[in-house]
């Protein structure tokens, strides 16, 4: 009963260790550096995890070594991160795995799973979040925006919570699941959304009354504006700056061709 006691309380010490671990994940952008990026952060995420995996201060500080060069990645990913590699870690301690091929593997799949986050977090979900929740202000419905608002943040933690808990339990196994997921398509299928919802918000913040022939030749400005974007032809800022300017000197050439055409 004595050794069941112990082990049981060992079990219960890793557990404690690994959620602190998972409540530090939130903290990882407070030491943010032009150097290691994030490394600092992750560092004193995966800690308290190191701490109960690690018993030998030897192999504690080696351990720590391996996470004090450069980091980054979405900071919505980084319990995923910090899940897998206490699982990479446990798999260290217990010899079936070298610490050297640790930060080839590591690099890569931080850097992917950063892209990932740009496209389908940072580039489209969020831009969603924020096109529904103004369309939703302006069309007289505050409770359904903050109730959307209060929808995505629980979702954020429950996916936190989730693929840390996958990280911890499958390691770099837990990747071939999120591949399944096929994230890259559904960011795509985000952004149409997106597309819509801009469209939606146009019609609603166009000064009234307006004529549907104005309306055309915006959206077409638009189009040919985001197309020119995209090739490369012009730079986000300038091609912003331009539209903003010829918003702005629209009513000055409306009136210029109606007086010059007789309209």
């Amino acid at each position: 009963m004595a050794a069941h006691g112990i082990s049981r309380l060992q079990a219960d010490t890793r557990t404690v260790a690994f959620l602190r671990s998972f409540l530090r994940c939130y903290l990882t952008g407070a030491a943010f550096n032009t150097r290691g990026m994030q490394n600092i952060g992750l560092m004193y995420a995966i800690l308290p995890g190191l701490t109960a995996i690690h018993k030998d201060p030897k192999d504690l500080r080696a351990a720590l070594k391996r996470y004090a060069r450069h980091y980054q990645s979405h900071p919505f990913w980084t319990p995923c991160m910090v899940g897998i590699l206490l699982n990479v870690e446990t798999t260290i301690s217990a010899g079936h795995f070298p610490p050297r091929m640790l930060a080839k593997v590591r690099d890569t799949t931080s850097y992917t799973l950063s892209a990932i986050g740009d496209s389908v977090f940072a580039g489209s979900l969020l831009i969603f979040w924020a096109l529904l929740t103004i369309c939703l202000l302006l069309t007289g419905f505050p409770f359904l925006a903050f109730f959307l608002g209060l929808a995505m943040f629980a979702g954020l933690q429950v996916f936190r919570a989730y693929t840390f808990i996958g990280g911890v339990k499958q390691g770099f196994r837990f990747l071939e699941r999120l591949r399944r997921w096929d994230l890259i398509n559904w960011g795509t299928k985000v952004k149409y959304a997106n597309a819509a919802l801009l469209l939606w918000l146009w019609t609603l913040i166009w000064p009234r009354p307006f004529d549907w022939w104005e309306f055309a030749v915006g959206l077409t400005a638009l189009m040919l504006f985001a197309r020119y974007v995209r090739t490369g032809l012009f730079s986000r800022v300038l091609a912003v700056a331009v539209f903003v300017g010829l918003i702005e000197l629209f009513p000055w050439i409306e009136t210029t061709a109606r007086n010059a055409f007789g309209l």
